[in-house]
C-alpha cells in the first residue's frame, strides 16, 4: 500500500494480502534522471525532525491547519506498520505524540489524510480476506480516530484489486485515491489515480477520472496524490525504470485534465509521497537516506 508503493502479495486459497516486498523497479539505490519535463520552482532540501521518534519515517501527511504531521513508521513485512503523529514547533521540527489512538491493530496501517473537519482516511489491509478493500475513515480529535469504518463507494471490491493510496480534499468532497491491479506473483501491473465524490455519507466513482488523469497515468506507475486546496495542482510520485520520482501537474479548474506532468528536480534519490503544506510554499516527502527513510522538505522559490 502507499504512498511509497508497499505491495501486497496476493495468495491464492483465502484470499489474503500480506505486506511483502518494495517493487522490483523502487529497489533501485539511487534515481536517474527521468524524462519528460522538469519544474524548478521547488529549492532548498532540508531534513524534518521528529523530536523523542527514532524510528523510520514514511508517507508525511500535513494536517490543513498545520498543527499536525502524520505519518507511519516502515511499511515492511517484518514490520508492524502504524501510523503516528507529532505536533509542530515550526517547519522543519515536530514533537513526537505517538501511535494514533484507537486506529492500529496487528495489520498494516498507514497513508494519512484529513480534511478540515477531522475526517480521517487512512489505508489498512485488516479486512482486505473478506472485503477486498482497503480504505477507511474515521474521526480524528487529540491523537485518537474513532468510528472507524470503511470508506463506501469507492473499492471495486474485486480480489486482486488493490487500493493503496488516498488523499481528501481539504474540504472534504472528493477523494483522491490510487487503483492498482495485482498479477498472481504479488506485483502491480498498473497503478492510476482516481477520483469519486462525497455524496452524504457514500462516495460516487467519478467515471470522468480517466480522462482528468490521462496524462499522469500515462506511464508508469503513479500513486501518493497530494492536492492543493483548489484541487488544480496536484503533486504524486511516479515509479518506473528510473525509480520513484516525485512530478507536478496543474488544470485550469476542477472540471478539467491535468496537463502533462513536470519532474521537480530539486528532490533526487529514492524519494516519495509528496504532501503539501497549507500555504502551499512547502513540498513535504519521505526519502532514504543512509538505509532509513526520514522526512525532507522542499520550498517553493519566490519570483520576483
Amino acid at each position: 500500500m502507499r504512498k511509497r508503493v508497499q505491495v501486497f502479495s496476493y495468495v491464492a486459497g483465502p484470499a489474503c494480502l500480506l505486506v511483502c516486498a518494495l517493487l522490483l523497479c523502487c529497489q533501485t539505490p539511487t534515481v536517474a534522471a527521468s524524462p519528460g519535463q522538469h519544474f524548478s520552482d521547488f529549492s532548498n532540501p532540508q531534513r524534518v525532525w521528529i523530536e523523542g521518534y527514532e524510528g523510520d519515517a514514511m508517507e508525511p501527511f500535513i494536517t490543513r491547519d498545520g498543527r499536525y504531521l502524520f505519518f507511519n513508521n516502515l511499511n515492511e513485512a517484518s514490520v508492524n506498520t502504524d501510523l503516528h503523529w507529532a505536533e509542530r514547533i515550526d517547519d522543519l521540527h515536530f514533537i513526537y505524540r505517538g501511535a494514533i489512538r484507537g486506529i492500529n491493530t496487528p495489520a498494516l496501517e498507514a497513508v494519512a489524510s484529513m480534511d478540515r473537519q477531522g475526517n480521517f482516511y487512512f489505508v489498512s489491509n485488516r479486512s482486505y480476506d473478506q472485503t477486498a478493500s482497503t480504505l477507511y475513515r474515521g474521526k480524528f480529535a487529540d491523537g485518537a480516530v474513532t468510528g472507524i469504518e470503511l470508506v463506501p463507494g469507492v473499492s471495486l471490491a474485486k480480489p486482486g484489486v488493490v487500493n493503496f493510496d488516498a488523499e481528501i480534499s481539504a474540504d472534504g468532497d472528493t477523494l483522491y485515491f490510487v487503483e492498482s491491479q495485482f498479477s498472481w506473483r504479488g506485483k502491480p501491473k498498473t497503478a492510476r489515480i482516481l477520483l469519486a465524490h462525497r455524496q452524504g455519507t457514500t462516495f460516487a466513482r467519478d467515471d470522468a477520472g480517466s480522462t482528468i488523469f490521462r496524462a499522469i497515468n500515462a506511464d508508469g506507475l503513479n500513486y501518493a496524490p497530494a492536492l492543493a486546496a483548489s484541487e488544480c495542482e496536484i503533486f504524486f510520485t511516479r515509479a518506473n525504470a528510473h525509480g520513484p520520482v516525485i512530478y507536478r501537474s496543474t488544470r485550469i479548474d476542477r472540471m478539467h485534465p491535468f496537463e502533462e506532468p513536470e519532474r521537480i528536480t530539486a528532490i533526487t534519490g529514492f524519494a516519495e509521497a509528496p504532501s503539501l503544506s497549507p500555504d502551499e510554499k512547502s513540498l513535504y516527502y519521505h526519502e532514504r537516506e543512509n538505509g532509513h527513510f526520514v522526512i525532507y522538505r522542499v520550498t517553493r522559490v519566490t519570483r520576483h
